[in-house]
């Protein structure tokens, strides 16, 4: 409950200074680059570092990778044939591809099926989500938010350049070393203004007006990501390779996870369509307090 208090208090904070005009119009792109440069690469550093990857959990951890895949492909199909433009379909692709397997993803997981199976939550995160978002989601921002075509060097270049990836390299490095005290404390501290920041950023974006004329890719985008990723998850897992137990059930529930906000920023960034981008996740959020138990009590 204290995180369904948190996540919607942010976003009509960011309605109200919107609204009140005691924040520039500018401030989106502060506080975009904030999270993006500083808290993502905190919580990547801290978390990739207390990972222990564990064999059995590689389909777990490939969750995110068959949903941004599949995603990609019905998004694309999809613009064919409402004929949408070519921000429109990266930011679909974003956002419907991307769950928020981390900070919904998380409390949700310790609400439903306990403490234990955190663990679970963060292998899943760390080296699906976010792993997905550095370096498929650059390749697919950097695609639709230009129109010069496919230039490897100039993509690879921005893949490389992403702080978040470059946490995580560094991440992954750093595994055999222990932090010190204060350091997991600043990562912490540092990685916990990711959830404020970006609900307030876009509670700041977020005009209900712009759902004329953008109805049909918003319920479709969030169609896809709070009903159809986690159906074709579980009937992959559970039907084609026969899987049982809580840790599919984890899984397909982080399947049913609302857009990814660390998403969200990356196509604002990329100005790939910010008004449905922004109503994917401010919609999509309260929708999925929803959705997500109803994935529970048909995951029992």
């Amino acid at each position: 409950m204290n995180n369904y208090i948190l996540l919607g208090l942010c976003l009509l904070l960011g309605i109200f200074l919107r609204h009140s005009g005691r924040l520039p119009t500018n401030a989106v792109a502060t506080l975009n680059g904030f999270v993006v440069n500083v808290s993502l690469p905190a919580l990547t550093l801290f978390y990739v570092h207390e990972l222990k990857p564990s064999s059995n959990l590689f389909l777990a951890a490939l969750m995110p990778w068959l949903v941004f895949g599949i995603g990609a492909a019905f998004f694309w199909a999809l613009a064919r044939i409402l004929k949408l433009s070519r921000a429109s379909t990266g930011a679909l692709i974003l956002t419907g591809g991307l769950g928020n397997t981390s900070f919904i993803g998380l409390p949700m997981i310790e609400t439903f099926y306990g403490p234990n199976f955190l663990g679970v939550g963060i292998l899943i995160d760390q080296l699906g989500s976010y792993f997905v978002l550095s370096t498929l989601g650059i390749l697919v921002a950097s695609i639709y938010s230009s129109n010069e075509g496919f230039d490897i060097k100039k993509i690879a270049r921005k893949i490389v350049k992403f702080t978040p990836f470059q946490a995580f390299v560094i991440a992954l490095i750093l595994i055999p070393f222990e932090y010190p005290n204060w350091l997991d404390v600043v990562l912490q501290r540092l990685g916990s203004t990711l959830v404020p920041l970006a609900l307030l950023s876009v509670g700041f974006q977020i005009r209900l007006s712009h759902v004329s004329g953008r109805a049909t890719p918003l319920a479709l985008g969030l169609g896809f990501k709070l009903v159809l990723a986690p159906l074709f998850i579980a009937l992959l897992y559970f039907g084609g390779l026969g899987l049982n137990g809580d840790i599919w059930r984890v899984t397909v529930f982080e399947a049913a996870m609302a857009p990814m906000i660390g998403a969200s920023i990356v196509a604002i960034e990329h100005d790939l369509d910010p008004p449905l981008v922004t109503l994917m996740v401010g919609i999509g959020i309260p929708l999925s307090f929803l959705t997500l138990p109803a994935w529970w009590y048909l995951l029992q």
